[in-house]
């Protein structure tokens, strides 16, 4: 064999293995990135999982409102990437425990009954005017001794949470909320969650809870597309509120020097 020949196959063998190597390190990456998410989202492959959403109110029988279905359609692209099946279920249907299966809650406290249960018994720190009556503080969302006003089509948020269940329980899947003041923060919310689930899951971890307030900005003109994080309200969120203590002051009866 000349060099020439010889130096040929042996470039030609380079080129394989190099091939081979690259290929082997973006099959590895991409098969940890995929467990990294299915862990995050409590989706192994061939697992089940709940889509809970309001009824659409006017509609006759059983229909999901036009921006909850655009949730819904963001959540099915991480459903299918972590190979598992998802069931959709009206809030007032959906009478099963937490943690059995993952589940994705979407809505307001007043049109998801089940959203509301989750907000009263995990995230006590949350307070949702849930008032019908128009008013400045219809629909206001309070974390953390602010309140966030609701102006439709201009200012609009949302609270954005993963609730992991005890893993002392056996049920050991996580449920995420998205309570928002209109159904576009909802639709809002869930797209930041499908998009950023691999920073959330650095910053605060693959089996952690925590709980973010996003802000919608100007739906009327960009839909859901521009949302901003105001901030991490995990602490205020989870922290049960101290019970009035019911005491009432008396004024001082000494008698006057």
């Amino acid at each position: 064999m000349s060099d020439d020949t010889r130096t040929l196959v042996l470039a030609l063998a380079a080129l394989v293995v190099g091939a081979l190597l690259g290929w082997f390190v973006r099959t590895w990456l991409w098969r940890r990135l995929l467990t990294r998410k299915q862990r995050f989202f409590g989706l192994p492959k061939e697992s089940e999982c709940l889509l809970v959403v309001p009824r659409d109110p006017g509609a006759r029988g059983w229909s999901v409102a036009r921006h909850d279905a655009f949730a819904l359609l963001e959540l099915a692209a991480v459903i299918k990437e972590c190979g598992a099946h998802a069931e959709v279920l009206a809030h007032d249907t959906a009478w099963q425990g937490f943690g059995a299966r993952t589940e994705f809650c979407i809505g307001g406290p007043v049109a998801n009954l089940r959203l509301a249960a989750h907000l009263r018994s995990m995230l006590p720190g949350i307070e949702i005017n849930t008032d019908p009556a128009p008013g400045p503080d219809q629909g206001a969302i309070t974390v953390g001794g602010e309140t966030y006003r609701l102006e439709k089509g201009a200012v609009e948020y949302v609270l954005l949470a993963r609730l992991a269940a005890a893993r002392e329980s056996g049920n050991d899947r996580p449920v995420f909320l998205s309570a928002g003041q209109r159904g576009i923060a909802n639709q809002a919310a869930v797209r930041y969650l499908a998009r950023h689930h691999a920073r959330l899951a650095r910053k605060h971890g693959l089996d952690a809870t925590f709980c973010l307030l996003l802000r919608v900005v100007n739906s009327q003109a960009y839909g859901s597309d521009v949302v901003e994080l105001v901030g991490d309200v995990t602490k205020a969120a989870t922290t049960r509120k101290a019970p009035a203590t019911g005491k009432v002051s008396q004024p001082d009866r000494s008698p006057a020097t």
